[in-house]
């Protein structure tokens, strides 16, 4: 399980970084910061060493065993300090104009700022280099996308926008030796405009084609503190205990704040079982109204289900 984080000030929280955007008039780059460790090198040499997060490289410690506060995961002995480099994704649509019903091809490069010329290679994770996630401004829509690499050393896909109006993109990628990052560009697709939704109220249960899925907390929703989260799934009212892998893990979850500005890419933690729950761990540093899309493999078929949740912030001591 990993989790990642965005604001438009700062990516913070599970997947940290920091980002930008920009329109696409002609192209757009969300630019990604990797904090530099806590821990440095100074304690291997004196005989230690170093563990660190696989999902956050930031959070670093020289005692074994120790988890990270950000997601949960098991720090692993790198001895090997994250960098300190700065990331962007050049986003290129062809045609610059995007429309609703007409194919598009979305390209993304990424780059290393200050050095663009230079090639970044990206590490597999859960199963891909980029995830591309793209949502429409007011999250009732969501879709989930793998570009491909090419030739001319960016990554591609072919995607059809089905209706027109506001939509943020998100790209998740992992840098050869650098933390999670984050690339985001709002874009505006013309054609018949969808009917904006406006959530408001927790809405932990989701229910289509004979399948029910419910999301549930081990502690109340509040910012500042690691959650347990599950989510139990159901098929005609009958617990589904035959979940297939998606993406290498049981479920895919992807959590967006309702200014699309923070998000939280959450993978379940390690189970022998195949269902009908899905443990995971994520944390929220601000507060607000979240939508949480929940992705399964279950009978051939990748199924995507969608709650809504309000955090609020810390306890009062």
């Amino acid at each position: 399980m990993y989790c990642f984080s965005v604001s438009m000030l700062a990516i913070a929280s599970l997947f940290a970084a920091t980002s930008c955007s920009s329109d696409n008039a002609a192209s757009s780059s969300a630019t990604n910061t990797v904090e530099t460790p806590v821990t440095s090198t100074v304690d291997h040499a004196a005989g230690g060493h170093i563990y660190s997060c696989p999902m956050h490289l930031e959070v670093t410690s020289t005692k074994a065993g120790e988890k990270c506060p950000k997601c949960g995961m098991n720090l692993e002995h790198t001895d090997a300090p994250a960098n300190s480099k700065a990331y962007q994704m050049k986003f290129t649509p062809q045609p610059m104009q995007l429309v609703a019903g007409q194919p598009a091809k979305l390209t993304f490069a990424p780059q290393e700022t200050g050095n663009e010329s230079v090639p970044v290679p990206l590490a597999v994770v859960h199963e891909k280099k980029i995830h591309l996630i793209i949502v429409s401004k007011d999250l009732s829509q969501f879709y989930h996308e793998h570009p491909e690499y090419t030739a001319q050393g960016d990554y591609q896909v072919d995607y059809t926008f089905p209706k027109g109006g506001e939509f943020v993109l998100f790209q998740d990628y992992t840098p050869t030796g650098a933390g999670h990052q984050l690339g985001r560009q709002p874009v505006t697709v013309q054609g018949p405009k969808y009917t904006p939704v406006k959530f408001k109220n927790d809405d932990m249960t989701w229910e289509q084609d004979g399948y029910q899925a419910t999301l549930a907390f081990d502690k109340p929703l509040q910012t500042g503190q690691l959650l347990g989260m599950k989510i139990t799934i159901n098929k005609d009212g009958k617990p589904v205990t035959n979940l297939d892998n998606y993406l290498g893990a049981l479920g895919h979850v992807v959590v967006i704040s309702e200014d699309t500005e923070r998000y939280l890419h959450v993978h379940p933690n390690d189970q022998a079982d195949k269902g009908p729950a899905i443990g995971f761990n994520t944390n929220f540093e601000a507060p607000g109204l979240y939508r949480v899309f929940l992705q399964f493999n279950h009978a051939g078929k990748i199924h995507t289900g969608d709650f809504t949740i309000n955090v609020t912030g810390p306890a009062a001591s």
